[in-house]
Formats: C-alpha cells, structure tokens, sequence
C-alpha cells in the first residue's frame, strides 16, 4: 500500500516539473548555475537549480507527511 503511494506522488512530481519545464520556466539556466567552457570541453554546474529543486522536494515532503 505504501509503494503505491510513493510510486503515485513521484509520478505526480515527475508530470509537474515536466509541466514548468515545458511552460518555459529555465531550470537549468538559472542566474547561479556555473558553466565554464574551454578548449572544446564544458563543464557545467547547476547550484541554483539544485538549491531550487531541494527546496521543492522540501515543502512537498513536508505537506506529505502530514
């Protein structure tokens, strides 16, 4: 019964980025995300998306667990 329930809200979770992702909104290309480009190779890191990420899965989480 629990596995269900998991399985339901990370589905949900899932279909809702995928829905902001496509509504435009840039994750992945936000203000503190670092991308460093040189001699044909890019190394790119997504610290304000992690952060942004983290807090969402914080408050949904939380409202879960209640």
């Amino acid at each position: 019964m629990l596995v269900g329930k998991v399985l339901i809200g990370v589905g949900l979770l899932v279909a809702g980025v995928g829905v902001v992702v496509s509504l435009g909104f840039p994750l992945g290309r936000l203000p503190g995300d670092l991308v460093f480009r040189r001699d044909g190779a890019t190394v790119y890191i997504p610290i304000a998306s992690c952060v942004l990420i983290s807090v969402v899965l914080s408050f949904v989480v939380s409202f879960w667990r209640r």
